[in-house]
């Protein structure tokens, strides 16, 4: 039988080899599809050679888990570097969008993001749980930019607005995961409304 590698890995980039098959295998046969001696196979090296980068099984999950963050992560400084005076209500529309297609894009990233897979049936790492933290962090700046700029509602701290509104964001976003709103070209018109839910009116005068 063919085994169906990856492309090959240079000196030094097994690293990233071997998360690039995972991802593959995830994609295609889902989180128990994937095995240390799979992945080895899959990539072309010994079955020893993944345990050089990640200790076990639930390891290499929280890597691929990291890589989604980092995405995340990129997303919100290339917003919060175009920030001008006057262009919070539509970067943010555009932050909105782009989380959503990242995430029905890569579903299988965000539920190891999000999901209960390592956050509740297996350990998350002290790297995973430092860049969730600062990915948060780095929201509720965005939140707090938004709110300077009379985009959201300031009657309530960066903080709670922050988990407030990425609540509605993540559940909008399981839908969509889940299957309960599967039409694809709905995605921009679902997030519009969204950020007119959660946006003030141009013309609102920030409270007092």
């Amino acid at each position: 039988m063919t085994k169906n590698k990856t492309k090959p890995y240079h000196h030094g980039d097994l690293r990233t080899a071997l998360l690039e098959a995972a991802n593959s295998i995830i994609r295609d046969s889902g989180i128990d599809g994937l095995s240390m001696r799979r992945l080895a196979d899959q990539v072309g090296v010994s079955r020893t050679a993944p345990y050089h980068h990640f200790k076990d099984k639930n390891a290499l999950l929280c890597a691929i888990a990291e890589m989604g963050f980092e995405h995340q992560d990129t997303m919100v400084n290339a917003i919060l570097g175009e920030l001008g005076p006057n262009e919070g209500r539509e970067l943010f529309e555009q932050w909105v969008q782009a989380y959503i297609r990242f995430a029905h894009d890569n579903p299988e990233t965000y539920d190891l993001m999000y999901g209960k897979e390592i956050w509740k049936l297996g350990e998350p790492t002290p790297s995973l749980q430092q860049i969730s933290k600062s990915s948060f962090r780095l929201w509720v700046d965005l939140v707090e930019k938004m709110q300077q700029q009379n985009v959201l509602p300031a009657n309530h701290s960066a903080l709670k607005t922050a988990q407030a509104s990425w609540a509605s964001l993540h559940g909008l976003t399981r839908l969509l995961i889940d299957g309960v709103y599967v039409e694809r070209r709905d995605l921009e018109e679902i997030a519009e409304t969204l950020v007119d839910l959660l946006t003030l009116d141009r013309k609102t005068s920030p409270p007092r």
